[in-house]
């Protein structure tokens, strides 16, 4: 297992979850809720530089058949520009399948609603994505998900995927 710091982003359309690990890359805890627009990519890549990130995990949106749609190529788009801001650190996309729907769930257990729950939403589910890329490097010895090139556009490279079909 890898040492160092990873954030984890969720990005939705209005927010994104950030979150970020331990130097031992053993547990996610959340860091912020940055609102979408002008300064986003910005304000990501100054949390990558005080946390001394080495690495940043984005979710991917995929259906539960694996399939990927316009979310997901809004995503991708999105890590290409996140990857140009923060190189030299890599952005790596993983399989976010059922994130949100777990850190909704685990928050309205732990007794957070409406308005409350919408507020660290997106930093729980930031937490999902994460802890599940920590899991599985720990039990596989591989960082899973694709790497994003800072000068591709997000396209799929097969060469760098590790996690193609692993199920949660």
């Amino acid at each position: 297992m890898r040492s160092g710091v990873r954030l984890g982003v969720d990005p939705g359309e209005a927010r994104i979850g950030v979150a970020r690990s331990d130097p031992s890359g053993f547990l996610a805890t959340p860091v912020e809720t940055v609102p979408r627009g002008d300064g986003d990519l910005a304000r990501i890549a100054a949390l990558v530089a005080s946390e001394e990130a080495m690495e940043v995990v984005v979710g991917l949106p995929r259906s539960l058949s694996g399939g990927e749609g316009p979310a997901a190529s809004r995503v991708r788009e999105f890590a290409a520009g996140l990857a140009r801001e923060v190189a030299p650190v890599p952005v790596r996309l993983c399989d976010e399948r059922l994130s949100t729907v777990s850190a909704e769930s685990m928050l309205r257990e732990r007794g957070r609603s409406g308005r409350a729950r919408r507020a660290v939403v997106d930093q729980a589910a930031a937490v999902v994505i994460l802890q599940q890329a920590l899991d599985t490097e720990r039990a596989t010895g591989v960082a899973p998900g694709e790497i994003v090139g800072a000068g591709t556009d997000g396209a799929h490279d097969a060469t760098a995927d590790h996690d193609e079909d692993v199920d949660d």
